[in-house]
């Protein structure tokens, strides 16, 4: 008798978690087919087009032929762009053979993986952290550990919590700052203890720095690999032109670090994927060498609205949101909503909250639990700022339904 095709699917797939953030869009959209009217706020790509002068050099590309294969690492003008933007924002120089663009942050991130975890190595992940990290750790047979980061730090690694997962078996530390989905910023003076710790216990860290353009500190964001020689040596920063060229379907991104690496994730690469779309590495180049100009407006504008929604949130019982320091993310605290009921159904979890929202006042926002917060729920503000208006009104309205 012949066995069911689901039999022949690879048991490492009951790893994976179906994406809550594409789970609560494909909802809304579904809602959306219908007539209904929803606001979704649940997706991470900005809701600005990408610019035209951007959108030029990719077409200016297509007319002159360029749309062959391309060496599997990227080709050598976008490299250079690259190299110069590490010199120019961070201080640092990294050879062309150090740097591999791949098909987005997150293919860079798998890679990365893939070349550097074995079986039951260790992963240390603060949390809240974005969706993915876990899934592709486990993916690739590694076990990720979690630290989890307090709202009364501002969702800043601890390092005395890192301390105290440490482990015979932990072999990398994954930072993201800012961070996904609370918008944190890792400060210098704890980078600097994270450092000691990172040496002193033998590990590498990858440092996700894909929202670093999006920051409102008025300073620039601190790189872990800036802070000294040793730990460059030891790190992989992963970057990207998604999120601050607003180029997310261009699937453009890169990783640059220790040669070695680089190296095997060019082999990878090379027997997968191979190169990333030649027209798209083009205008990435394009964006990275004058982007700069077009990014300010978008900046201006997150700021606004990330104002506007923190302190709305603020003022429904029940809520209370920090203000996030970068990212296009809020990260509100929605314990006092919990344990209350709508129409006698109790709503005892984020998840029942978000449906919740998305029932009633048809708004889609996505729960804080596979973040690592089961108190918390993300709002993007990559949205119109009379969209995000409407958003909260209808928030404050349903909160104001609960018993």
């Amino acid at each position: 008798m012949n066995r069911p095709v689901q039999d022949f699917l690879a048991s490492r797939l009951s790893l994976l978690k179906p994406s809550p953030t594409l789970l609560l869009a494909a909802r809304a959209r579904e809602l959306k087919q219908q007539g209904i009217d929803v606001l979704d706020f649940s997706g991470g790509e900005p809701d600005f087009d990408t610019p035209e002068p951007v959108k030029k050099a990719a077409v200016k590309a297509i007319g002159e032929g360029f749309t062959k294969y391309t060496a599997v690492g990227g080709i050598p003008e976008l490299k250079e762009a690259i190299r110069e933007k590490f010199i120019r924002d961070q201080g640092l120089d990294f050879h062309p053979r150090a740097i591999v663009v791949s098909n987005g942050a997150k293919h860079s991130l798998f890679e990365i993986f893939q070349v550097l975890v074995n079986p039951g190595d260790q992963v240390l992940l603060p949390t809240p952290a974005w969706v993915s990290y876990p899934d592709q750790i486990l993916l690739n047979q590694g076990d990720p550990v979690f630290i989890p980061c307090r709202e009364e730090d501002g969702f800043r690694i601890d390092p005395d919590a890192l301390q105290e997962v440490l482990t015979p078996r932990s072999k990398l530390l994954v930072l993201n700052s800012p961070n996904n989905p609370t918008g944190a910023i890792i400060d210098r003076k704890r980078l600097e203890r994270v450092v000691e710790i990172a040496l002193q216990n033998d590990l590498l860290i990858i440092s996700d720095e894909i929202y670093e353009k999006i920051n409102y500190t008025g300073d620039p964001v601190p790189s872990i690999a800036t802070l000294d020689k040793s730990v460059r040596e030891r790190t992989v920063i992963v970057n990207g032109v998604s999120k601050t060229y607003a180029m997310t379907g261009w699937r453009i991104g890169y990783a640059a670090g220790p040669r070695e690496i680089m190296e095997a994730m060019d082999a990878v690469q090379s027997q997968t994927s191979s190169n990333p779309n030649s027209i798209a590495q083009k205008a990435a180049s394009f964006a990275i060498r004058s982007g700069e100009e077009f990014f300010e407006p978008m900046l201006v504008e997150y700021r606004k609205r990330r104002d506007w929604v923190v302190s709305a949130f603020n003022r429904i019982s029940g809520i209370r949101c920090l203000p996030p320091e970068g990212a296009f993310y809020v990260f509100p605290n929605i314990s006092g909503l919990l344990g209350r009921s709508y129409k006698g159904v109790p709503i005892q979890t984020a998840y029942e909250l978000a449906e919740f929202f998305l029932d009633v006042a048809r708004v889609a926002m996505v729960p804080g639990t596979p973040f690592g917060s089961p108190v918390h729920m993300r709002m993007s503000y990559a949205a119109s700022l009379s969209s995000l208006q409407e958003g909260v009104r209808r928030i404050g309205e349903a909160v104001s339904l609960l018993e």
